[in-house]
């Protein structure tokens, strides 16, 4: 019995305990924190960091010093993450975690990619502990973004653009990774079992890669043959067809596709197709 009441009076105090560390009152950081997730070939790049507030002060220059290594955010310094091996401006970089730390100048930054993570600002940074380092030229842009703000822009499965954003200024970073290698066997091994998972996607990144255009076909006209009512495969059977320099055939596809996204109402690919069509008879 006593065991028992033991027990009872131990999760009664637990239970207590939770709902008042539930319940007790938050304040917001003065940067706020995001984590960005980009795909990237067939790997992912994430980043972590903090955002200051411009607050009518004076920026790069100011409270952010020419010269000196900036944590590239607030609170701990920025981290930024590769499931995979990448080129960084022309820079091979293996994959891992690394902090990135950055030393702006009025014309120029220097880029930096360090291998200890998890550090409070860049006090205990230490240049020896670089993994890379790299220069960008930084440009005025009119608007003024109050918060600092990271974003990838123009991203395909080779190539993305990661930009700094703060005040009026901007910079961007370069990144690339050749995967094409490791795709093409995975698109070919996925080829050896149930292909109609597949075929849309195999297509496309050989059309988008300008890889074989014969090969590429021989999987629409299979793909047509599961769902001949798709207007999707006359659609990159078109695309293909032009680029490999029959116009003929890829009007003639071209105009099937509109025929299907007609009569299925699919106003997406009845558009799409007939961006085809006309780009076939210019």
């Amino acid at each position: 019995m006593r065991k028992t009441y033991l027990f009872l009076a131990t999760m009664l105090l637990a239970c207590i305990s939770y709902k008042s560390y539930a319940q007790v009152p938050r304040i917001p950081e003065a940067s706020s924190t995001q984590t960005l997730i980009q795909d990237f070939g067939l790997g992912k790049i994430s980043i972590t960091y903090s955002r200051p507030n411009v607050k009518e002060r004076k920026i790069f220059g100011g409270i952010i010093p020419y010269g000196e290594v900036w944590r590239t955010g607030a609170n701990a310094a920025t981290t930024i993450t590769f499931t995979e091996k990448v080129l960084i401006e022309g820079n091979s970089v293996p994959a891992g975690t690394y902090s990135l730390f950055s030393i702006p100048e009025r014309n120029e930054w220097t880029i930096i990619l360090n291998k200890t993570v998890k550090q409070w600002g860049a006090y205990s940074y230490k240049q020896a502990d670089d993994v890379l380092r790299f220069k960008i030229k930084p440009i005025r842009v009119s608007e003024k973004r109050e918060t600092f703000t990271m974003a990838f822009a123009n991203s395909t499965t080779k190539s993305t653009d990661l930009y700094l954003i703060w005040d009026h200024t901007a910079g961007m970073i370069h990144m690339e990774t050749d995967d094409d290698a490791k795709i093409t066997a995975n698109i070919d091994e996925l080829m050896k079992g149930d292909r109609k998972p597949y075929y849309f996607n195999a297509i496309q990144y050989y059309y988008e890669n300008n890889k074989d255009v014969n090969k590429a076909l021989g999987w629409v006209a299979e793909a047509e043959k599961i769902d001949p009512k798709g207007p999707w495969f006359k659609l990159w059977e078109s695309r293909l067809l032009l680029r490999k320099g029959d116009k003929a055939g890829a009007i003639a596809a071209a105009e099937a596709g509109i025929q299907l996204a007609t009569d299925s109402k699919d106003d997406e690919y009845a558009r799409l197709n007939k961006e085809a069509l006309d780009q076939a008879k210019n």
